[in-house]
């Protein structure tokens, strides 16, 4: 699930870092890769759950 959303610069960025980090840390690249997938996902749902509040009128 994560590495579907790596698309355009966010899977460039992931392909960039996932050889190097993977490396270092033993996993697997596509684990690596999934990992940052999942982190931009979860970024994307605060940024999305922080607009709909300030639009409700909330902050």
């Amino acid at each position: 699930m994560g590495e579907a959303g790596l698309q355009g610069w966010r899977a460039k960025v992931a392909e960039a870092v996932a050889t190097p980090v993977a490396r270092r840390s033993g996993l697997a690249d596509d684990q690596v890769r999934a990992a940052i997938g999942a982190l931009f996902l979860a970024l994307s749902v605060v940024y999305v759950v922080n607009a709909v509040r300030q639009l409700a009128g909330g902050r």
